[in-house]
């Protein structure tokens, strides 16, 4: 039994009568959460633009729940007891990207698990299968996207944080004078760099083209980025009682 067959089985995706890795969207129209109830912000911008920054001031001023693909990744990687922290790791160290199916169903259980348990302090919007989620660095190529909005639910938009390489590249080299991580050196923020404009730019601008994609200048201040963030998704939910719980700015 080959490593994503493993994955796959670890995680109880099952299978239609073709072999292929069965969806909501495999038997009905249906996907698993109703986009009615469930709102979907894909959040994108390339590395050090600042997203978990400004992610952070949405779940406290919207009420939205902040999920990263890599940190459910990471910690169900190190969560004793995991039936596949070991194939999650494995991958990791080789370099490959992990199956798709493994991470969509990890945010498909990061969702399912937040609607059942709701914070209190999310506020208004959230109960009875209704919440809001901020999906950080993910999609970050076409097929996840496509499944993703196919089986588990259609994103609303994407929040993308535009910035030049240079701004970026400053960011991440100061921050790895204290991160600790391996990859803040010139060398794999420039192959990051690349990635990021090889895969995830097509899947902004296939966003763009159905008009699902709004846009902020990444380059200001934190401050100044994120009264562009809260001007930008006051108008995106307009009318539909999503809004701002606090006249803040950052």
């Amino acid at each position: 039994m080959g490593v994503i067959q493993k994955a796959k089985d670890a995680l109880h995706i099952s299978k239609d009568k073709d072999g292929q890795p069965a969806t909501a969207g495999s038997t009905s129209q249906a996907t698993v959460f109703d986009a009615k109830k469930v709102t979907v912000v894909f959040v994108l911008g390339g590395p050090g633009v600042g997203k978990g920054t400004q992610c952070a001031n949405l779940v406290r001023d919207y009420g939205f729940v902040h999920l990263s693909a890599g940190d459910l990744l990471r910690a169900e990687q190190n969560r004793e007891g995991s039936q596949y922290g070991q194939l999650i790791r494995d991958y990791i160290r080789e370099g490959k990207i992990v199956p798709m199916e493994v991470t969509i169903k990890l945010l498909e259980n990061a969702i399912r698990e937040a609607l059942a348990n709701p914070k209190s302090e999310a506020g208004a919007g959230w109960g009875e299968g209704q919440g809001r989620f901020l999906i950080d660095g993910f999609p970050r190529k076409m097929d996840q996207a496509v499944e993703f909005d196919k089986s588990v639910c259609p994103s609303a938009f994407v929040l993308f944080f535009k910035c030049s390489e240079e701004v970026m590249l400053q960011r991440l080299l100061e921050r790895g004078k204290t991160s600790g991580r391996e990859d803040d050196n010139v060398e794999s923020i420039k192959k990051r760099f690349r990635t990021f404009e090889e895969t995830s730019m097509p899947v902004v601008d296939m966003y763009r083209e159905h008009g699902k994609v709004v846009e902020v200048n990444a380059e200001k201040s934190i401050t100044d980025v994120y009264v562009d963030v809260k001007k930008a998704m006051d108008a995106k939910f307009a009318g539909t009682g999503v809004e701002a719980r606090a006249e803040t700015t950052a």
